[in-house]
């Protein structure tokens, strides 16, 4: 099914930008919980080797997204899935899993293809609505950079023109990179291996997406082909090595379109989905226990960021980084990330496009090993939020409920696209609270985790574990709240949000009847 997208004007963004269209970049990081950032206030963060610590030396430092959420505006209590597949199908649908199907990891409705095989059921099927078409089909320049988690295949059916994908989905293997981890069978037992030099490593399969990554390219004017492999060409086989890092291609492949893109007079929505954030084996230190790999070495000088470029020599697993590389830590890769918003400010400005461009901020899921795929209280799906648009009402700290699922019906309101009246979208548009005096956004979240159900209002939470929490008010650790036992003790402003949240989630829990595609008939129990 095609939806077409029919383009209106926006009496409420009247004013609040210069341009009718603004430019857009939304930048979607991959497991980092609210409670990392410093704006969010928590008195614990996670540590390198995963589990919480007070230490400053271990806190990230971010002054450009400190003072995008101070100018802009940063949101007390959004939400996303409690895992990455679901929550980014949130993100691209503006729906719940009980119409994209995605319900976790690994748990993903079924359909057939076209020979009548057994697949996923692709979102651009269940969800012909996404968030790249929603730009695309009013005149926007739109890039994918990053994570994609989709199978590559028909990529383009997301409503992107361009893009550069990092593993995270389906990946060819590049054989300008050994960075990859392999499994084996050795004496008659699976082990991973890692192939740069041949020892065990790792836990699962995987390409690099941080040093020296396996890397693919959709539409770009330098290939003849949809998709094609990078580095593609004599020059930049002959720069690509082991301190070649991902997020620094990303960011100059971004650039590079969103250059091309204002040279021919379009307005542009950059999707980047970075691995920053994301745990990963680290191939330059592969004895490291710390999880998060280092980035290259940056210093905040009070003005703006130095880099030092990265000089890594050696090969086989044996490396000299030479002091050019951070340590593991989590908190370098958020620290790597304000970095990257330093650069996009600047590129902003040197196109003269600064105040007409909106930028968000957010992530995926919570935290490895604190939150990811945690359904206990709001571990799981408590992630940042940054918004700054030029004239827009709000500034600062805003005590409101936001989801993941609002991006799409946001986006599309801000670019100018009317989603059809008969079209199922479960998000809501941010755009009314954050360009007038609306005081509030909504009422309730909602998340899931498989046939787990999440669900909070402005007073009480219910858990993937089917727990009750009064989230009144908002315990130091962002977490740890008050575990509520017996209703009758309760307020009836408690009881009655209670009751209200059970009615919502309930047209929503349809994981036992409704797993699958409409067309897709099974049991359940393994007996297609």
């Amino acid at each position: 099914m095609k939806v077409w997208i029919n383009i209106i004007w926006i009496s409420l963004l009247a004013g609040s930008v210069n341009a009718e269209k603004p430019n857009i970049i939304l930048v979607f990081a991959d497991d980092i919980s609210a409670r990392e950032l410093p704006i969010y206030n928590s008195d614990v963060w996670s540590k390198p080797g995963y589990g919480n610590t007070d230490d400053p030396a271990l806190r990230a430092q971010t002054p450009v997204l400190d003072k995008l959420a101070e100018e802009g505006c940063w949101i007390r209590n959004a939400w996303a899935a409690t895992i990455c597949s679901p929550s980014r199908a949130m993100m691209m649908t503006g729906r719940y899993a009980h119409l994209h199907k995605w319900w976790h990891n690994g748990d993903y409705g079924k359909s057939f293809d076209e020979q009548d095989r057994k697949i996923t059921w692709p979102l651009y099927e269940s969800s012909p609505v996404q968030l790249g078409q929603v730009a695309q089909q009013v005149g926007y320049g739109t890039y994918w950079a990053g994570k994609t988690q989709m199978t590559l295949d028909h990529v383009a059916r997301y409503g992107f023109d361009e893009g550069i994908f990092t593993p995270g989905g389906s990946i060819t293997e590049n054989p300008s990179t050994d960075f990859q981890i392999i499994q084996k069978k050795v004496d008659g037992k699976k082990v991973m291996v890692n192939r740069d030099s041949g020892l065990p490593g790792g836990s699962f399969p995987t390409f690099s997406y941080f040093w020296m990554p396996s890397v693919q390219l959709l539409n770009h004017p330098s290939a003849e082909d949809e998709l094609v492999l990078w580095p593609n060409t004599p020059k930049t086989r002959a720069s690509f090595g082991p301190h070649t890092y991902g997020p620094d291609l990303e960011m100059e492949f971004i650039f590079d379109f969103m250059d091309r893109t204002h040279e021919k007079g379009k307005p542009f929505f950059i999707y980047h989905t970075s691995h920053l954030g994301h745990g990963a084996f680290d191939w330059l230190r592969p004895e490291d226990e710390g999880k998060w790999p280092g980035t290259p070495v940056i210093e905040w000088t009070g003005k703006g960021y130095v880099r030092t470029e990265p000089r890594v020599t050696g090969d086989k697993g044996k490396y000299d980084t030479h002091g050019t590389v951070t340590p593991s830590g989590i908190h370098h890769q958020i620290n790597y990330l304000d970095y990257q918003m330093w650069c996009y400010q600047n590129k902003l400005e040197e196109l003269g496009i600064a105040e007409d461009t909106i930028i968000i901020f957010c992530a995926d899921n919570g935290t490895h090993g604190y939150g990811k795929g945690n359904m206990d209280r709001q571990k799981g799906v408590h992630v940042p939020l940054i918004i700054y648009a030029p004239g827009m009402k709000k500034r600062g700290e805003q005590d409101i409920l936001v989801s993941i699922a609002d991006m799409l019906p946001t986006v599309a309101e801000l670019v100018g696209a009317d989603i059809p009246a008969d079209y199922e979208i479960n998000g809501e548009s941010l755009v009314p609270f954050l360009f007038t005096e609306k005081a509030d956004h909504r009422d309730w979240l909602y998340s899931y985790k498989s046939e787990r159900q999440l669900a909070r209002g402005n007073y009480v939470l219910k858990d993937g574990k089917d727990k009750w929490w009064d989230v009144s008010t908002m315990p130091a650790d962002l977490n740890s709240f008050r575990q509520i036992t017996d209703w009758s003790k309760e307020t009836e402003l408690f009881r009655e949000e209670r009751k209200k949240l059970l009615s919502i989630i309930k047209p929503f829990d349809l994981y036992a009847t409704e797993h699958d595609a409409p067309s897709y008939k099974s049991d359940r129990k393994g007996n297609e």
